[in-house]
């Protein structure tokens, strides 16, 4: 079997003791804190095509692999899964693999963007892994860190999900597959987090089709949802566009390390996955663009519709005052008349004239004519 990863294997140390502790500076005060296996989910030894042993502890595993009585039986593999380990548990790993502080570092710290980084014979690897969850219409980011070394495989996630059982039962039902060794578990790893986004994608634009819906229906609480899907398909974004980058310079370091051109063709097929959910993603970042700015558009013509119909009862009320206005004035005027034709005074003109009575009717009608002449050409009645 070619060397895993393409790099040379140093001399083993001693099988006696794993390596002396290396020092790293302590975060906080951890020394009552569980061992690192308290975190493991699962821990196998593997050689050739096979599982051989389940390994109990850390410090076991790494005498399964160094052990000389076992060298005869061909090259072994350590498989080791810890879940939301600690810092100090971390440290402690670290130590009896001889992994490098930087990415341990890294590790400890989390939240990172995915990336991939080669640490003598070791390779660092960053992922990001999404689910779909259907019943809150959200998508939920998780974070896995893989360490790949020659012999040696430890995977540690920094969240409950996704579990990565189904990577594992993968390898341990394809023999063929196994015997390739860590470099073949790197590429299970990549295929199982990019298939993962498939039905992210798939989520995300049933999505976009109900916000469209949305949209038409003048729902006043898309732009709110267009924002969070928006927010949601940058994060994809971010979590998968590094990935053509790592896959392309595993592809373009393939002949200086080494790497069996079976996986090398295995990643390309991924990557052309990680392309096609890529070129999803940037539709789904133009259509929800597209449908923020339909729904700018669409709001603007509401509230221009509603300003015009506020504007039409506002001149409808406008009209109803003035007719009112103009029959109060209509009707004022024969009071005046009749209040001043009213008043018992002796001495009054016209008062015991004959016709003082019609024309007081008289002079009544003619002034309520004539407003109500004034007011009908002004279109108040």
């Amino acid at each position: 079997m070619p060397t895993p990863l393409g790099v040379i294997r140093a001399t083993p140390p001693p099988a006696s003791t794993p390596p002396e502790e290396t020092s790293f500076e302590p975060l906080r005060d951890e020394d009552d804190q569980p061992p690192p296996e308290a975190t493991i989910v699962n821990s196998a030894i593997y050689a050739g095509e096979q599982k051989v042993s389940d390994a109990g502890s850390i410090a076991e595993a790494w005498r399964e692999l160094h052990h000389p009585s076992h060298h005869d039986h061909g090259p072994r593999m350590a498989w080791i899964g810890m879940t939301q380990p600690t810092p100090r548990q971390l440290q402690q790993v670290a130590q009896i693999f001889d992994l490098h502080p930087l990415a341990i570092e890294d590790a400890i710290v989390a939240h990172q963007r995915p990336k991939l980084e080669r640490y003598n014979e070791t390779l660092f690897v960053v992922l990001r892994p999404a689910t779909y969850d259907d019943a809150t219409e959200t998508v939920r980011f998780g974070e896995i860190h893989a360490f790949i070394g020659p012999d040696f495989v430890l995977t540690v996630r920094h969240t409950a999900q996704p579990v990565l059982t189904p990577v594992r039962s993968r390898f341990e039902n394809d023999p063929d597959l196994l015997a390739r060794g860590p470099q073949a578990v790197l590429y299970g790893l990549l295929d199982f987090i990019v298939d993962g986004y498939a039905p992210v994608a798939a989520g995300l634009e049933n999505d976009i089709d109900e916000i469209e819906t949305q949209v038409f229906e003048s729902d006043p609480t898309v732009s709110r949802r267009i924002y969070e899907l928006s927010q949601e398909v940058m994060e994809l974004q971010r979590a998968v566009k590094p990935l053509q980058t790592m896959l392309r310079g595993l592809e373009a370091g393939a002949a200086k390390y080494g790497t069996d051109d079976e996986i090398i063709t295995a990643l390309r097929d991924v990557r052309d996955h990680v392309t096609s959910i890529v070129e999803r993603n940037d539709n789904f970042r133009q259509s929800l663009s597209e449908i923020l700015q339909l729904n700018a558009i669409l709001v603007a013509q509401t509230q221009n519709e509603e300003m015009k119909r506020l504007a039409e009862v506002a001149n409808n009320q406008a009209d109803e005052v003035k007719r009112a206005s103009s029959w109060a004035a209509i009707l004022f005027a024969p009071t005046v008349v009749a209040g001043a034709y009213g008043m018992n005074f002796d001495r009054m003109p016209e008062l015991h004239w004959a016709y003082g009575y019609p024309f007081a009717l008289f002079l009544m009608v003619a002034v309520s004519f004539c407003m109500w002449l004034v007011f009908k050409r002004k279109n108040w009645l």
